[in-house]
């Protein structure tokens, strides 16, 4: 991965010529320090549309062009050092265990080859959704995006039109399914390692899962049945189906059992020891969970035969596409979030005082939109963060008097992650997937439209339901 490669070659640099320091001043930031964000986000929606073959072509590079325009200017202007700091904590705090994390699901779902009798029809598809609505709060929303997208599609190779499938399956399994616990995405994690019940998000916001899930696949079954009585089937399947169901590679079970206790050893085992990375502290628990995950990864290839990863059509093309853009995305968010975090003393105090009421109390409605219209954009496990504490940050007041406050946090960061492509990370992989087996996926807004279409209606029915 070259701009992985690159950036972490200009930390390096960076680090050689000054002390470092991980954190960055968003008091010290004017709002134009979001350019390089908002060029990254542009380039993703654009470029495939009006520059298609040289997208395809140098994405790492342009993304590694957006990253180093933050880093050059902030590296004047604080300092190499500073620069350097906030670069290696941004890979070794933030990036590297995404990508590892990733990895380990992609590798260990992509060796289970789901055979037999798959005929996409609307029963067939909305009954495989529900069940990855339930698997993606025990193994995460990408575990179960990476364990159910194949044969889905698989299932559908034989219809025309399906984007409707691919796009529901992300609305429903890529980001709703996964409120329900914190092993389901990374901002429930987040707040479980800052002290929340490992059982409180079910407690609180099982209601509005099961109506938003539930709507969506009425829904789907409605849209799915007038294509697929409209347009029926090819009279010939490209992939014909076996006369018997199983599953082969099943053994990789075993590896995702492995990468939901590695993540739930991490949360839970605290031995106190870290080690200071260039001004990043690095935690012993968090070591030994990112080794376990590369070696589940290395395990999970030598165990699967060669012949259930190709029956997979397994490539490691959407990972790599995965790990070059959110290098970019990653690096630029930085100031992004620092003047969040700033509060009343960043260039973007007004977020802070729309969350807040006339009485110096919090707004349920609006930590819903802002932490989920942030989280469309930004990465959602921070972007919860910065929510989390902006509303006190403490776990026992905030399960407790300020429980509504939590849970419009909570459900507006995994529900609107399913707003935009790079909302989540499982949304852009199944995108990969998809458009890897020759699915012609909407543009960065044309998906956009389908969930604005079908999703902010139904946040604003629960704005008015759960979170006045």
């Amino acid at each position: 991965m070259r701009a992985a490669r690159g950036a972490a070659l200009a930390a390096l640099l960076l680090a050689s010529r000054g002390a470092m320091a991980a954190e960055v001043d968003g008091e010290a930031l004017a709002a134009w320090w979001g350019i390089p964000f908002a060029g990254m986000l542009l380039s993703i929606a654009l470029m495939p549309l009006l520059a298609a073959k040289i997208w395809h072509h140098h994405y790492g590079k342009i993304a590694l062009g957006w990253a180093l325009a933050f880093m050059l200017p902030y590296a004047v202007l604080a300092g190499p050092g500073a620069a350097g700091g906030a670069l290696v904590h941004t890979l070794v705090a933030e990036y590297l265990p995404f990508i590892i994390l990733l990895t380990a699901l992609f590798t260990a779902a992509g060796g289970i080859y789901v055979r037999g009798n798959l005929h996409g029809s609307p029963a067939l598809n909305t009954g495989l959704m529900a069940v990855g609505a339930v698997l993606a709060s025990l193994m995460g929303t990408t575990g179960a995006s990476m364990l159910l997208i194949r044969p889905l599609i698989r299932a559908n190779d034989n219809r025309k039109h399906v984007v409707h499938v691919i796009v529901f399956f992300i609305f429903i399994v890529s980001n709703a399914g996964g409120s329900l616990t914190p092993l389901g995405d990374p901002p429930l994690f987040l707040g479980f390692l800052k002290g929340v019940s490992f059982f409180w998000t079910v407690q609180h916001i099982f209601p509005e899962t099961l109506f938003l899930v539930g709507t969506l696949l009425v829904l789907f079954y409605a849209i799915d049945t007038y294509w697929y009585r409209k347009e029926g089937v090819l009279p010939q399947d490209p992939t014909p189906d076996t006369a018997r169901f199983g599953v082969d590679g099943a053994i990789n079970f075993l590896p995702l059992a492995a990468v939901v206790g590695l993540v739930l050893m991490s949360g839970t085992w605290k031995p106190g020891i870290a080690y200071d990375v260039a001004g990043t502290p690095v935690e012993l628990q968090a070591l030994v969970r990112d080794a376990g995950l590369i070696v589940v990864t290395f395990v999970s290839l030598a165990i699967t035969p060669k012949a259930v990863r190709e029956a997979n059509q397994f490539s490691w093309a959407p990972m790599q596409e995965v790990a070059k853009l959110f290098i970019g995305i990653f690096v630029t968010m930085v100031p992004v979030l620092a003047m969040l975090k700033a509060g009343e003393a960043g260039a973007f105090a007004a977020v802070t005082r729309a969350v807040t009421g006339a009485d110096g109390q919090p707004l349920p409605w609006a930590y819903f939109w802002f932490s989920g219209s942030l989280s469309s954009f930004l990465d959602n496990a921070p972007t919860y963060l910065v929510f989390f504490n902006l509303a006190g940050g403490d776990p026992q007041v905030l399960m407790t008097t300020l429980a509504s406050t939590l849970a419009a946090i909570s459900a507006g960061s995994v529900f609107m992650g399913a707003n935009t492509y790079i909302g989540n990370a499982p949304n852009f992989m199944v995108k990969a997937i998809a458009e890897d087996r020759g699915i012609r996926m909407p543009s960065f807004f044309g998906y956009m439209a389908w969930s604005g279409a079908i999703l902010i209606p139904l946040f604003i029915a629960m704005t008015f339901i759960w979170f006045r």
